[in-house]
């Protein structure tokens, strides 16, 4: 499938998804965030891929923000429809794909950009990123699950600081925080992404499927993650990838899952 504002590449099963609107900074406009759904979804449902990773397009930005341009004049309901569509059509469902999503922030992560790399299942950063919610200077505060994602991350005081102050964090600093996983080189972003990447293709697709929606579980209202995790575990059981990984384990070689 072709898009108009991102790149979507499939290589030794990696989905690489790169938004590419350098003249805007990678802004997410309703259009953008359209295309991120289809290729999400797209990389999602195909069974040659086992990670995806997003970035950005250069050295600036992974996403600088929403494009204000878009609402800037609309009422109360156009705005909660702008945040319930994009709830679900993007970050939540970025955040509960089984395929796991790894953010390669390069460069400035403001407002939507940083919801879209605290909705992936984890981050890495090149050491000139700098993150932050700057909603509250424009009148507003973060719609695309910022306001949960972040105190989830970094605990409640510091989120309601930085959301409070409009503040940023520099790479280094969004490490101690445990907002990001590492920090690299700019030139290193996605090699480094990519080693991880094969780290996690080693192990079953299918109980990492299971282990996401385990842990997702805990954070969500009226669900059980203890109870989530048992019937997870359970269903492992069942699976092709458990009769593999443990008669490779028994007879000492390396499983080949076959993703069933």
């Amino acid at each position: 499938m072709s898009y108009t504002n991102i790149l979507s590449e499939i290589e030794d099963g990696i989905c690489t998804i790169t938004i590419n609107r350098p003249s805007k900074l990678n802004a997410l406009n309703t259009e953008t965030i359209a295309e991120l759904h289809e290729a999400f979804k797209e990389a999602d449902h195909d069974t040659e891929v086992k990670v995806i990773i997003i970035t950005g397009s250069g050295e600036k930005a992974f996403v600088a923000g929403a494009d204000i341009s878009e609402f800037a004049d609309f009422s109360v309901r156009q705005g909660e429809k702008l945040a319930a569509k994009g709830q679900a059509q993007l970050f939540d469902f970025v955040a509960h794909l089984a395929t796991p999503v790894i953010a390669a922030v390069n460069g400035f992560a403001l407002g939507g950009g940083l919801e879209l790399a605290m909705a992936a299942h984890f981050r890495i950063a090149s050491d000139n990123a700098k993150m932050g919610l700057p909603e509250v200077s424009l009148g507003v505060i973060p719609g695309y699950g910022g306001t949960q994602r972040l105190p989830q991350l970094v605990g409640k005081g510091r989120a309601m600081e930085l959301i409070m102050t409009a503040g940023m964090v520099d790479a280094n600093q969004a490490l101690t925080y445990g907002l990001i996983n590492h920090v690299t080189s700019q030139e290193e972003l996605l090699p480094l992404a990519e080693k991880i990447a094969g780290k996690i293709m080693r192990n079953s697709s299918v109980a990492i499927a299971s282990a996401i929606a385990a842990i997702n579980a805990g954070y969500e209202d009226g669900e059980n993650g203890f109870e989530t995790e048992i019937t997870e575990f359970g269903k492992c059981f069942g699976t092709a990838d458990f009769k593999e990984g443990t008669q490779a384990f028994l007879e000492k070689r390396k499983p080949e899952f076959p993703g069933q």
